[in-house]
Formats: C-alpha cells, structure tokens, sequence
C-alpha cells in the first residue's frame, strides 16, 4: 500500500500531493517534502516486515526489527532521490515580459488581429507560445516581440533581408 501510495505520489504529485498535505505539518527536511518520506519509510517497513517473516523465518521482534531498517533504507532512498530532483530544477524562472525584444519564428500562421503561435528560444529552452499581430504573418516568419497581452505575446514582422539567390542587374 506504501508502495502504490509512493508511485502516485510520483505521478500526480500535485493532485495527490494536495491530498496528502495534511501530513505536511509545515517543514521541510532538507528541501524535501516530509510526504514521500514517510511514505518510502511505510512501503519499505511492509516489504521488510514480509521480508522477515516469511524469508528469514524470524519472530515478531526480529521481523519488526528487519522491517525498520528496511523502511529507514527506503526513507533514505526517497530523500536522496527528491534531493537530487530538487536540485535539477531550475531557479531561474521569468516572466513573459522578460521575452519583449526577443525574436522567434512563426509555428502557426497568424491571422491579423488574430491568434497564431511563435516558437521562441528564451531562457534556455524553447518556447511555443501564443502570439498576435496587427498584420498577417504566414508560418515560417521571423518576427520580434512588441508586448504582452494577458497571456500571449504581441509581435510584429522583422525584415530579414537575404541575399541567397539575388542578382546584380549592373
């Protein structure tokens, strides 16, 4: 049951972990949450009270004894695994006014006065966002951010000028 608890814990950390919050009595343990620690010290104290029993042939004392260090071996398991999750996350975080003068390229036509969307390589990782203009800019289009409306960025055109494939009349 620990186990399942865990795994959900794991994949629907904010429904479920919003769940479990009444657990959370408002501390951290190094960064970590106390929820899936005390849930890897309960999958791991059933397997190794089980793991006693019925392996070992130990009696209740001895099971009871193999089932604590098994659960205090899962606890720190959990812990070390958040902990390195915890310190992957990024500490940068912005704000889409940051994105104002950044360029990017079209994904989805944008319709004037219409919505599109915009792929844009900002803060490390490429954005796909929502984006309008004054004017219709077709798909494949290199254009600049003006502003920010609500949620979604205003861009205008950009002139790219290419030289590939031009000619002198002279």
């Amino acid at each position: 049951m620990g186990g399942g608890l865990l795994l959900l814990t794991l994949i629907f950390d904010d429904l479920f972990g919003g769940l479990l919050n009444v657990i959370h009595l408002g501390f951290d343990l190094g960064g970590v949450s106390p929820t899936p620690i005390l849930l890897g010290f309960v999958a791991m104290f059933g397997i190794g009270g089980l793991l006693g029993v019925h392996s070992f042939g130990a009696g209740s004392g001895g099971s009871t004894l193999i089932a604590v260090v098994a659960g205090l071996l899962g606890s720190s398991v959990v812990f070390g695994a958040f902990k390195v999750l915890r310190q992957a996350e990024s500490t940068e975080t912005f704000s889409l006014q940051d994105m104002i003068g950044s360029t990017g390229r079209v994904s989805v036509g944008i319709p004037a006065h219409r919505f599109g969307t915009v792929l844009i390589s900002f803060a490390g990782a490429s954005q796909n966002m929502t984006a309008t203009s004054d004017a219709e800019i077709p798909a494949g289009s290199v254009v600049k951010v003006v502003a920010v409306a609500g949620d979604n960025l205003v861009v205008t055109p950009t002139s790219t000028v290419s030289t590939e494939g031009a000619r002198s009349d002279a």
